[in-house]
């Protein structure tokens, strides 16, 4: 009754009324400013931050209060009241006039709220639609743009493919913030639309953005142009059937767009689901990654840091995208290798996590190295004598009683890593260059130097400065590294990026400069005395092992947030007699193609489940026979733990296997591996995996399309693979020396019948088998 009423009232104030429907919304919700010349859709912003907010065609006031009362709340009775004076307009102007002439004048505002909604509507009707005519959707992994629908809130970053983010560092803050944004608030469904030029050239533009921004979010690529409505890079964001809201000047004020997020949050009466996250029953979190496909099978991925150690003739080569430190000489022979996986975790080298690293420092004093894991907002010490590393900033309380004990001796110890609460909401830029200032204070500061501060070593404590405070303390040393960056040819994208976002990438290394180059997947070396650049050949690549995503899933199920490749496994089904199996695999490599390296033992990984245990690399000569349980295992583990002897580490640099490799492997066409198997009756199977590390062959013709073959090598078969290969070979020109690692998948059920017949009922007969598998990968 009480709404009937109002809406009553609402029908009799709109009859003498009809010339100003505004004057049926409450005072409160109309702003006493004039409505601004220009919108930021327009040709030119408004002074307003928040350009629109609207659910109908009379939000244009609305959204110029809510711009100019960014802090105040939207209530919910006058929302409700605003709602029914539109729906009561239009119902009296459909009964009594159905045709009304518009105002002679129509604001900027409601025409503001109208393009606004044309971008959301034309944005809705690609969800669902992997590409269409006007469309194409990049880095979407597990399908996600199926999920998409018609609710919950978005917030899109809008940007023009031909303009001009990549100057000034704009491009690197754009989406910077919006990670930020998505960490904070992980309801947030969180994308980017790619605009204003042909679907097929903006492909490779759009993998680039994707590799050198490390972006774990979709990108949806039109080919309409909103630039006369967006007037640049802008925030988009929206929820369900409400109006949406631009936001053009979230660095000046972030706190509008982080107002108008939670505002939506709390109106909105049931939790949406986000549809980019993770599933609700998967306990532990799993860190997003670019969706490339075979693309990060290459040797190096985003190579963006170089630093160096001249009196011990070692590199180290951060790459970001493998999330991990690649220590070679300067012959390019990799000594070691830091990090494992995406994550965030101190340890051993073969253990320790990063989260794409970027700069670092060579300590001489300790011997030690210094690193910026950018995406964990965090500063590492690898201490390179015992093959540790360690968290230096922040500072974790550790406690130190007997269960954190036991708990560490076991392994069991997890690092935290640092979540977006632990620092100031104003601060969202990711570290990325490290240089040190004095003997106790190294300096850390984003790519454009916009937000620096300084780390103390020894306290591990952060001292907030200001940009011009610490100015002349780095400057030379920036000035240095532009002045070697001179000598150097880079690619057409790289001369778009400021030398101060490529302080880090480049070293002085003797009469060399030391360059990685982030197009090419390269580290390049520039002789000074000959003026000569040349690429850097790596060798000994059997030091970085089995690559952590090209290991076979053991459940063909999808890990939701992880993109879960789609592997090329060679199954074989055999039947075998209980006992001892000896399997060996043969593996042809692909034509045209040579080793790189030898494939080594820790290149290889074996699983066996069900009814069997995997017993290879065993050199035990009366080993038993019999199954042992996993419980068992676990306790014979625990006593190794604890009354065993660790034997002291050599001092040497770690260099992989012991035994120097076979020069002839490279004239090798078939590598091979065993798996042993000790089968009980009954079906177990056998997943296992290996890494091949490959190059195009030295017999290769000049005339043979490279371009081709290293697809072919790869097997690119998404459009992402093949725009990344595209702009590889744009950069590099000669692929030659490319190293690409290719991955083995093997999955073999034993089906397994009863123990030959004894002599007695009681004796049990064990057999030893062998089996051959030939796998080719052409």
């Amino acid at each position: 009754m009480a709404q009937a009423s109002v809406a009553t009232a609402l029908l009799r104030r709109l009859r003498r009324h009809r010339a100003d429907p505004a004057a049926l919304l409450p005072r409160r919700l109309i702003s006493s400013d004039p409505a601004p010349a220009s919108s930021s859709l327009g040709a030119a912003p408004g002074p307003s931050h928040l350009s629109g907010y609207s659910g109908g065609s009379g939000g244009g006031r609305s959204s110029a209060w809510l711009a100019s009362h960014p802090r105040s709340r939207f209530p919910r009775r006058q929302h409700a009241i605003a709602t029914t004076a539109r729906a009561a307009h239009q119902a009296a102007s459909s009964s009594e006039s159905p045709a009304v002439e518009a105002p002679i004048e129509a604001s900027t505002s409601t025409t503001t709220i109208a393009s606004q909604s044309d971008i959301v509507d034309f944005i809705k009707s690609t969800f669902g639609k992997l590409e269409g005519l006007n469309h194409r959707w990049l880095n979407a992994m597990n399908g996600i743009w199926r999920n998409l629908n018609q609710e919950g809130i978005y917030l899109v970053l809008l940007y023009h493919s031909s303009g001009t983010l990549n100057r000034n560092n704009n491009h690197s803050v754009a989406f910077e913030r919006l990670k930020y944004l998505q960490q904070r608030y992980p309801r947030l469904n969180v994308f980017a639309v790619q605009h204003g030029s042909d679907i097929t050239s903006a492909e490779s533009q759009a993998v680039h953005t994707i590799v050198t921004e490390y972006i774990a979010f979709p990108i949806l690529i039109l080919d309409k142009d909103f630039s006369n409505m967006t007037n640049g890079d802008c925030y988009l964001l929206f929820e369900g059937s409400k109006g949406p809201m631009l936001f053009t000047k979230w660095v000046e004020e972030p706190d509008v767009m982080i107002k108008a997020i939670e505002e939506l949050s709390v109106l909105k009466e049931e939790p949406s689901e986000n549809v980019l996250s993770r599933v609700s029953w998967q306990k532990e979190e799993v860190i997003k990654e670019p969706h490339v496909g075979s693309f990060r099978n290459l040797l190096l991925y985003n190579p963006a840091c170089i630093s160096v150690d001249e009196d011990g003739d070692r590199i180290f080569i951060s790459d970001s995208n493998h999330h991990r430190i690649i220590i070679s000489n300067s012959d390019g022979m990799i000594l070691d290798c830091i990090g494992s996986s995406p994550g965030f975790e101190d340890g051993e080298f073969e253990s320790a996590k990063f989260l794409r690293p970027a700069s670092s420092f060579y300590h001489a004093d300790e011997d030690c190295l210094y690193i910026v894991d950018s995406e964990n907002r965090a500063v590492r010490k690898a201490d390179l004598e015992r093959r540790t590393l360690e968290t230096v900033y922040p500072v974790s309380n550790k406690s130190s009683g007997i269960w954190s004990w036991i708990t560490d001796k076991l392994g069991l110890t997890k690092e935290v890593a640092p979540t977006i609460q632990d620092f100031d909401a104003d601060s969202v830029a990711l570290p990325w260059h490290l240089i040190q200032i004095s003997e106790d204070d190294l300096l850390v500061a984003d790519r454009s130097f916009e937000s620096p501060w300084i780390l103390r070593i020894s306290t591990g404590q952060k001292q907030d400065i200001g940009r011009d405070e610490v100015m002349e303390s780095y400057q030379q040393t920036v000035n240095e590294r532009c002045g070697l960056l001179k000598d150097i040819q880079l690619s057409d994208s790289l001369e778009k990026v400021t030398s101060k976002e490529l302080v880090s990438s480049v070293s002085r290394f003797h009469n060399y400069i030391i360059f990685g180059d982030t197009d090419g997947q390269r580290v390049l070396k520039h002789n000074l005395d000959t003026k000569n650049t040349s690429n850097i050949n790596f060798s000994n690549c059997q030091v970085l092992g089995l690559p952590y995503w090209s290991i076979c899933n053991l459940e063909r199920v999808s890990t939701w947030g992880r993109s879960t490749e789609q592997f090329q496994e060679h199954v074989r089904q055999v039947d075998v007699l209980p006992g001892r199996c000896n399997i060996t695999v043969y593996i042809d490599i692909p034509n045209d193609t040579e080793l790189a390296a030898p494939l080594a033992e820790n290149c290889i990984w074996r699983q066996v489940r069900g009814s069997g245990a995997e017993i290879s690399g065993s050199d035990v000569p009366n080993m038993p026979t019999e199954k042992v349980g996993i419980a068992q295992q676990w306790y014979d583990e625990l006593d190794n733990l604890a009354f065993s002897e660790v034997a002291e580490e050599p001092t040497t640099a770690h260099g992989g296997d012991d035994k120097p490799a076979d020069p002839s492997y490279q004239d090798q066409r078939r590598v091979q591996f065993m798996c042993t198997v000790n089968v009980s009756p009954g079906t177990c199977e056998l997943v296992a995996s290996a890494a091949l590390y490959l190059k195009i062959a030295r017999t290769i013709d000049d005339r043979v399309d490279r371009k081709a073959l290293v697809k072919r090598i790869m097997g690119c078969q998404r459009r992402e693979e093949h725009a990344g290969v595209e702009l590889l070979m744009e950069s590099r020109g000669d692929a030659r020396d490319l190293v690409v690692m290719k991955p083995v998948h093997l999955r073999l059920p034993l089906e397994c019948g009863d123990h030959p017949a004894g002599a007695t009922n009681k004796e049990t007969i064990s057999t030893e088998s062998s089996l051959k598998i030939n796998v080719s990968l052409d």
